[in-house]
């Protein structure tokens, strides 16, 4: 079981924060061997969606971005990761699920949401309701295509 809590930055614990840096380090750094400056400043505007296991340690994580930061016109969810520990068990269902709920609490219910999205990830976006927008591109030297959610929130479609 998965328990799913949220927080602007400057409510985040010294080791709440600590816990984000290492597994966003350890996915995109190390196992997408990919390195490139996650620290980028976009963090402390944000909202940060942790979903820490039974043992007390985090999971699964997404970085839920105002409008304006990431985007000029979008509210944006980024960050997307789920540990090894929990891969294949629904929990990224889960935890996207939860990001869009948690972006219409805390920024209204028909704002449209963009993510960058890996593209070996469409099909799993898709699933959420997500559509693609654009061109495939290069980010950090891996293929990524814009995405949209509009509307309510998500259909949870296959």
């Amino acid at each position: 079981m998965v328990n799913y809590i949220c927080k602007p930055f400057n409510e985040l614990t010294l080791d709440q924060l600590y816990a984000i840096m290492v597994l966003r380090q350890e996915v995109f750094v190390v196992e997408q061997d990919c390195p490139y400056i996650d620290a980028d400043n976009k963090d402390q505007d944000s909202y940060h969606l942790m979903g820490w296991n039974e043992e007390n340690q985090l999971v699964a994580y997404t970085r839920l971005v105002p409008k304006g930061i990431s985007y000029e016109d979008y509210i944006s969810i980024g960050r997307v990761i789920t540990s090894k520990l929990v891969r294949k068990q629904g929990v990224g269902i889960e935890l996207m699920k939860k990001s869009i709920d948690k972006i219409r609490e805390l920024f209204g219910t028909n704002e449209p949401i963009k993510i960058s999205a890996q593209v070996y990830l469409l099909r799993f976006y898709n699933s959420l309701g997500f559509k693609e927008k654009g061109e495939e591109y290069l980010e950090d030297g891996i293929p990524h295509t814009a995405m949209l959610l509009n509307g309510e929130r998500g259909t949870g479609r296959k």
